[in-house]
């Protein structure tokens, strides 16, 4: 059996399965959605929003790109933002970064490592700016996987700070309290996520000394 056949054939036993714990849950979809949070996450297919949350169909909206970034120049990711905020009034919004990321890798990594991708460099240009800010701190680092788990920290804190800076945000935060913004990171080899940093409507949780590099991360 091919790879694509054994996708359909599963997702009628999904569904099935679905619909045998909660024979209206289709329906209900099928009406309409107010979920509770967005998600941005990594394109990593090794990080399934839903499953490493044990979400429901339902409760997540979900972007995903590589390296979980926030382009104010992005019409996909500005779109998404503004669906969620305006339309779904998301009380959330969560970056999820993940540990060993390769997008991040290739940034840190530097070299040719991007010359055969040139949209994939393109799109990591703050990550880069990022490791260049930090590369100092980075070199105290052994490890180059150490380096790129700290830069994937870094960089979750950078997208919340985009985040509230942006129009849509701040003018979700001055009509309706809301969406609190989240910083996660999630860990390949136990499956658990952590907390980095959350920003609510009325201050942010990180240190004032780190607010001036987060700004510069942001761009």
């Amino acid at each position: 059996m091919q790879f694509f056949d054994r996708l359909l054939l599963e997702n009628r036993a999904w569904a099935d399965d679905m619909k045998a714990s909660d024979p209206e849950i289709f329906q209900r979809l099928h009406q309409g959605q107010s979920p509770a949070a967005l998600w941005i996450g990594c394109c990593d297919s090794r990080v399934p929003a839903e499953q490493i949350c044990n979400a429901k169909p339902g409760e997540l909206f979900i972007h995903r790109n590589i390296a979980n970034l926030v382009h104010e120049d992005d019409a996909n990711v500005s779109s998404v933002l503004e669906y969620a905020i305006n339309a779904l009034k998301v009380d959330h919004i969560i970056v999820c970064g993940h540990r060993g990321c390769g997008g991040i890798q290739a940034a840190v990594s530097g070299g040719d490592a991007l010359q055969a991708l040139p949209y994939v460099d393109r799109h990591l240009g703050q990550v880069k700016r990022l490791v260049a800010e930090r590369r100092p701190e980075l070199e105290t680092f052994a490890a180059l996987s150490e380096q790129v788990d700290h830069v994937v920290e870094l960089n979750v804190s950078a997208q919340v700070e985009r985040l509230s800076g942006m129009r849509l945000v701040t003018d979700s935060w001055r009509e309706r309290r809301a969406p609190s913004l989240h910083g996660w990171v999630y860990d390949l080899a136990s499956g658990l996520l952590e907390e980095v940093c959350r920003r609510d409507p009325d201050g942010a949780e990180a240190e004032p000394a780190q607010q001036s590099w987060l700004r510069a991360a942001a761009g």
